[in-house]
């Protein structure tokens, strides 16, 4: 690409022109017919912008807070897997730029860096995110290493019972690195030498058998306000302020998981009024989607219901 990059589009294609394949389609890639990763985009180019004029706008603050701390934006980082796929210092980096943005990181399970390197490398407000695998010692171990190193909340990730069927992925024979956070927890050499053996090796590890019964389980082992990730219906949302959970992250997991799911924009104003008798009760929405923010719209149109957030991903 000729020139500077002055956009997030632009940059995606930096990033295509400069990852090897296999990497750029990881972090790009949807699942089976990738419908839902293309309505997440479309979606967006269906919200136009009403604006009104003569109002005294020289002195803007976007600050919020979520979950008692404090952000310059209602912008946040959404946990991404491996980002050392694509820069050598990965998620430290990342950390980096989310202290020096004053917003917050949600660091991925699967990250290529561990929970104390990314505590050690700046002084962000630092969410982790979950997954349950069948061996639920593992998941106690690293939400306990999470709470020692000064992680501020758990991201629970409940909708990826198995895990998404990416063909571009499949075609590639993805190869995913050694996970740090998981060495001397998981024995993990077979799936990751064989790119065709990761969705047997997933199907294997991850616990389908995960419930709202387990919410309490979590609870029991941690101090740390729970987030639940995956939210796309009122009848899920509902469910999760009855059960207690702090707050809620709106996601069809950026169209990774299942296709032919609705895009998560076209899903945020019903679970929104859902929730309005449950905001007296600090319940927070998170809005997640998988986002190039190649403008300001899509971050804007986003913010049309109180006590929201965007979360936005790719390294």
């Amino acid at each position: 690409m000729a020139g500077e990059a002055v956009n997030v589009k632009e940059f995606q294609e930096l990033a295509r022109e400069a990852l090897p394949k296999m990497h750029y389609d990881f972090y790009a890639g949807g699942a089976e017919d990738e419908y839902t990763l293309k309505e997440n985009v479309k979606a967006f180019s269906r919200i136009t912008i009403l604006p009104r004029i003569l109002v005294d706008v020289s002195r803007i603050d976007l600050s919020t807070s979520v979950l008692g701390y404090n952000i310059s934006a209602p912008i946040m980082i959404a946990p991404t897997a491996l980002h050392k796929l694509a820069h050598p210092e990965g998620e430290v980096a990342t950390a980096r730029a989310a202290a020096a943005c004053k917003t917050v990181m949600v660091l991925s399970f699967t990250s290529s860096c561990t929970v104390e390197e990314v505590a050690s490398s700046c002084n962000a407000v630092r969410f982790f995110q979950l997954y349950v695998y069948k061996r639920r010692d593992i998941a106690a171990v690293l939400v306990q290493r999470a709470e020692k190193n000064g992680y501020k909340a758990l991201v629970l990730t409940a909708d990826r019972p198995r895990l998404g069927r990416k063909e571009a992925d499949i075609r590639n024979k993805m190869v995913a690195p050694r996970l740090k956070t998981l060495e001397n927890l998981l024995s993990i050499g077979a799936a990751f030498d064989n790119g065709s053996n990761l969705e047997a090796y997933a199907k294997e590890i991850m616990d389908a058998s995960l419930s709202w019964k387990d919410i309490e389980w979590l609870r029991s082992i941690t101090n740390m306000p729970i987030l639940i990730k995956g939210i796309l219906t009122r009848e899920d949302a509902i469910k999760a302020a009855e059960v207690g959970v702090a707050g809620i992250i709106v996601s069809n997991h950026g169209a990774r998981q299942l296709d032919y799911t609705p895009a998560t924009i076209t899903v945020l104003e019903e679970v929104g009024q859902s929730i309005k008798l449950m905001l007296a009760m600090r319940f927070y929405m998170v809005f997640f989607k998988k986002l190039f923010i190649w403008f300001s719209h899509p971050v804007f149109s986003i913010h049309l219901i109180p006590r929201q957030f965007a979360s936005c991903t790719k390294p």
